[in-house]
């Protein structure tokens, strides 16, 4: 039996309007949707109740009971290895360890692969605050995507905590370059994602998708994109001790011009797992982010890359409790039914 990749559980520019925009050989037009906009919290969040999931690790093939827990306000994000005495590792950039076709945390020598996934449910629902257990070192990888762990949060609930949420807010450009990669963060009143990719094979090419990144966003339109492999690169990851709990049923297979195991969750279903990747490492930056992101063909490398840079110079950012965006939020949730109409007409 053919097995690849990941297994299972028990808008437009920035403004007024948060659109979401994709374009892809696959159509001729832009195509837009108008989405309502979702108010930031103002106070942390945890989630009202455990819950759990089980699944085979993406490289390491190992199986793994995950766990989320409610936690208390300032404890951030934070992973604890239940096989190891709950070691703790924080989902921060200081834990970046290794970041090939996955990013890895390691702190004092304690190892956790695979993390992507879960932290972009976790950040895109603006959860501040969650004690995830697993039992092995690397997360399972369930379908490839992340919608079963939105599933697990919408099991869970969420609980606003009496503790003021506070923002990363960039004030000044970084970009990390290799070659013609490359991926930036730019000064911003709410957290937006752009992300480019070019494969050169038939059912891929040139994708683009942006958005303003929030819970219902990312549920409609990047949450269900799985992860995807080429057929002809199995053998190289499988030497290099990789993909080895990947399958057929978790990952999207492509062969030299057409897709293994189709059919696609959408044509461009490949730039929206991309970007998915990139919100997921961004949640190492430990706050939530008003800034934009664009992302130019890159990868886990650059993303915690440019996570580093900027934690590295705080003159590059500052902390704040004010989102500042609210009241445009507010008016943006009071769009008229026929300008919403018009607008998923065009």
């Amino acid at each position: 039996m053919l097995r690849f990749y990941h297994t299972s559980v028990r808008e437009a520019p920035e403004g007024s309007r948060n659109t979401l925009i994709t374009s892809s050989i696959f159509s001729r037009v832009t195509v837009s949707k108008l989405l309502p906009c979702v108010g930031s919290m103002p106070n942390q969040t945890t989630i009202e109740r455990s819950v759990e999931t089980e699944g085979v690790g993406l490289h390491t093939g190992v199986h793994c009971r995950m766990r989320f827990n409610p936690a208390p306000p300032d404890v951030g994000i934070v992973f604890r290895r239940t096989d190891l005495r709950n070691f703790q590792i924080e989902a921060h950039g200081r834990n970046v360890a290794r970041v090939s076709y996955a990013t890895s945390l390691m702190k004092q020598g304690v190892w956790l692969s695979t993390t992507e996934h879960v932290l972009a449910a976790i950040y895109s629902c603006e959860i501040d605050n969650i004690y995830i257990d697993v039992d092995a070192l690397e997360l399972p990888i369930l379908d490839g995507s992340a919608k079963p762990f939105l599933e697990m949060i919408d099991q869970a609930g969420i609980r606003k905590l009496r503790k003021r949420r506070r923002y990363l807010k960039v004030l000044a450009p970084v970009e990390v370059k290799d070659g013609d990669r490359r991926v930036g963060i730019y000064p911003s009143d709410e957290f937006r994602v752009k992300v480019f990719v070019d494969f050169a094979h038939p059912m891929v090419g040139p994708q683009d998708v942006e958005l303003a990144v929030n819970r219902e966003s990312f549920t409609k339109l990047l949450s269900t994109a799985r992860t995807f492999c080429f057929l002809d690169e199995v053998d190289k990851l499988r030497a290099a001790g990789l993909a080895r709990g990947g399958s057929l049923e978790n990952a999207i297979v492509l062969t030299r011009d057409g897709v293994m195991n189709g059919p696609l969750r959408s044509p461009d279903e490949f730039v929206r797992h991309k970007a998915l990747d990139l919100i997921g490492d961004l949640a190492l930056l430990g706050r939530p982010l008003l800034g934009r992101v664009e992302a130019h063909k890159a990868g886990h490398a650059l993303h915690t890359q440019l996570v580093s840079r900027l934690l590295a110079d705080p003159s590059l950012w500052t902390e704040t409790v004010s989102h500042e965006s609210e009241s445009a939020a507010e008016q943006n949730a009071s769009f008229s039914s026929a300008e919403a109409t018009t607008a998923s007409a065009d």
